[in-house]
C-alpha cells in the first residue's frame, strides 16, 4: 500500500509514510509530531491509520491507542513548553503588545483556573486549539494528573472519529480531510471575527478616552 500523499512528498508525505511503514507506532510518532508542528494535518494521519487498519496492517484498537498515546506525548511537551514560559514571562509579553492590558491577563487567567479541565477536555476536539491549548495549563501549572486526564479523554474522543471515518471509508478516507478542512476554516473565521471584535472595541474606547 503506497498513499498518494506519501508519493508527492513533502511534510505530509513525510508523516504519511511514517504510518505506511510502522503502522501504530508511526501514527503515534506522526500525531506527536503533529501537536509540536501545527502543519502537519491530523486530518490526514487519523483516517489513514484508520485505513490501514481496515488493511489488517494493524488493530483498529491498536490504531487508535496508539494515536492517543501521540497525542498525549505531543500535549505534555507544550505543557513543560508553558511551564518553562512561566506566569511572568507570558505577562512581560502581554504588557508589550498593543491594546492588551495586563487586567485581560488577569481576566483570562482567573476564567482558566474556573474552567481549565473543561477547556482542556473539549480543546483537544478543536482544531488550532488543540495544540495551543496545553500551553497556558502549562503556564497555570495545572495539576498534571487532570491534565493528562482530560487530554487523554478529550484525545481519545477526536482520533476515535477520525480513525474509525478512515477505518469505514476505506480506499476513500482520504475524503475525511475535506470535512475536517471546512470545520478549521469556520473555527479560524470565529477566531478571526473575534480578534476584530476586540480590537474593535478596545480602539472604541481608546477613542472615547481621548
Amino acid at each position: 500500500m503506497t498513499s498518494t500523499y506519501a508519493a508527492d512528498g513533502g511534510l505530509t508525505g513525510f508523516v504519511t509514510s511514517l504510518v505506511e511503514r510502522l503502522g501504530g507506532p508511526g501514527a503515534g510518532l506522526a500525531v506527536a509530531l503533529e501537536n509540536l508542528f501545527p502543519p502537519i494535518p491530523s486530518e490526514v494521519i487519523l483516517p489513514l491509520a484508520g485505513f490501514t487498519a481496515g488493511q489488517g496492517k494493524m488493530s483498529l484498537a491498536g490504531a487508535i491507542a496508539w494515536t492517543t498515546l501521540g497525542s498525549v506525548v505531543g500535549a505534555v511537551a507544550l505543557y513543560y513548553a508553558g511551564v518553562l514560559l512561566g506566569r511572568d514571562r507570558l505577562r512581560a509579553i502581554a504588557a508589550r503588545l498593543p491594546l492588551i492590558k495586563l487586567s485581560d491577563v488577569d481576566r483570562t487567567e482567573a476564567w482558566f483556573h474556573r474552567h481549565g479541565p473543561k477547556t482542556v477536555l473539549f480543546g483537544r476536539m478543536i482544531p488550532i486549539f488543540r495544540s495551543l491549548i496545553s500551553i497556558p495549563a502549562g503556564v497555570e501549572r495545572m495539576s498534571l494528573p487532570v491534565f493528562l486526564l482530560c487530554t487523554t479523554i478529550g484525545s481519545l474522543i477526536w482520533n476515535s472519529v477520525f480513525v474509525l471515518a478512515g477505518y469505514y471509508l476505506g480506499a476513500n478516507w482520504h475524503e475525511v480531510e475535506a470535512y475536517a478542512s471546512t470545520f478549521q476554516k469556520v473555527v479560524i473565521a470565529v477566531c478571526v471575527l473575534a480578534v476584530a471584535a476586540f480590537v474593535a472595541v478596545r480602539l472604541s474606547r481608546r477613542h472615547r478616552v481621548r
